[in-house]
């Protein structure tokens, strides 16, 4: 394949448009529910990662920030608006909620699942069998 932006439109390399999501969370005795749009990772969460790693910000409140956003993609939520420190006096972003967005954003992007393998194997081929597996006891001399 040649690359180029058309090539990469068809291959699906691009996030497309947000998910919508429902989730809820309990505040207290309290539940709460609300509609989110999430933005599957792309660009945007690699470099939120990278500047996580490099120190720069807290690199769950990154990921929420860049992942968690309005129908047209837009954010909702600056790192700050997360920990705290946009508004100390409204304080960090309650618990429970942060769990429901990671768990939305994880569900759109298949995170922790396990996807099938595309490689099938041609029928009569095998495995090597057990017995050829190497023996994990110790030699003697």
């Amino acid at each position: 394949m040649q690359l180029s932006i058309q090539s990469l439109v068809a291959q699906g390399s691009f996030t497309g448009r947000p998910v919508k999501k429902d989730i809820s969370w309990r505040q207290g005795d309290t539940e709460h529910k609300a509609t989110v749009f999430v933005r599957p990772l792309g660009y945007q969460s690699a470099v939120s990662d990278l500047m996580s790693g490099a120190g720069k910000q807290d690199g769950v409140a990154g990921r929420i920030a860049v992942s968690i956003c309005d129908e047209s993609g837009n954010p909702v939520f600056t790192v700050g608006d997360i920990t705290g420190t946009a508004d100390p006096e409204r304080g960090a972003l309650d618990g429970n909620l942060s769990m429901a967005l990671l768990t939305a954003i994880g569900e759109v992007n298949h995170l922790g699942k396990t996807m099938s393998s595309p490689i099938s194997t041609k029928s009569g081929t095998s495995s090597p069998s057990p017995s050829a597996a190497r023996s994990r006891k110790p030699k003697k001399d």
